[in-house]
């Protein structure tokens, strides 16, 4: 999982630059200019690339976290047993998946090595409220990796809800685990777990208001 967690910075941190057209799809262009703005900061700043935690944390609230609906992809993690769940309950399990995947995949800013993120055009309806668009992670000398994101049409805009690499969804990675842990323990189970894994990874951390 932390491999699928690394990837996934490595699309946020590096595309090819081909511009943005007049034409180009709403969801195509989010993913071009948020790579595109995010790779200039952490060029410019020293301190991120250096690892200083406090300021990749800052860049990733301020310009990845809005273009996630946390809620939905916590929900589809969850699977079948979120029907099951009080609404503090899901409330709790949002802020808890969230600060997993912002935790979890941090420090794998300090890896970006040059990589390279085709983004490949993207025809859609008019009418469209759901779309995958399909990007490419180019590593010199290697295979290249695919990285689709699917999104939504929301009212705060296009908004990412899972994202599959390799043929792998990331959301249906974390359900396998999510869903033996309610079998054994409950759904407090599943939200105790997260929280201690929260912890462990950077020690008590204030829980951030629900994603919109």
């Amino acid at each position: 999982m932390n491999k699928i967690i690394a990837l996934w910075v490595g699309v946020l941190l590096a595309c090819v630059s081909l511009g943005v057209r007049a034409d180009t799809p709403e969801p195509e262009a989010l993913i071009r200019n948020t790579v595109d703005e995010v790779l200039t900061i952490v060029k410019r700043d020293k301190d991120i690339q250096t690892g200083n935690t406090k300021k990749v944390l800052e860049l990733v609230d301020a310009k990845v976290l809005p273009h996630f609906n946390f809620t939905r992809m916590t929900r589809l993690a969850v699977g079948k047993n979120w029907g099951s769940a009080t609404s503090e309950q899901k409330k709790t399990l949002e802020i808890e998946f969230r600060n997993l995947l912002v935790r979890t995949y941090t420090t794998a800013f300090t890896t970006y090595q040059n990589q390279e993120v085709e983004v490949k055009p993207l025809k859609m309806a008019n009418d469209a409220n759901e779309v995958t668009v399909k990007t490419s992670i180019i590593n010199k000398g290697k295979p290249p990796v695919s990285v689709n994101y699917d999104m939504e049409k929301t009212a705060h805009g296009w908004k990412a809800y899972d994202l599959t690499i390799e043929g792998v969804s990331l959301v249906t990675n974390y359900r396998g685990t999510f869903n033996d842990k309610i079998q054994k323990s409950g759904i407090d189970g599943l939200i105790k777990m997260l929280v201690e894994k929260n912890q462990a990874q950077t020690g008590t951390m204030s829980p951030k208001a629900t994603p919109k």
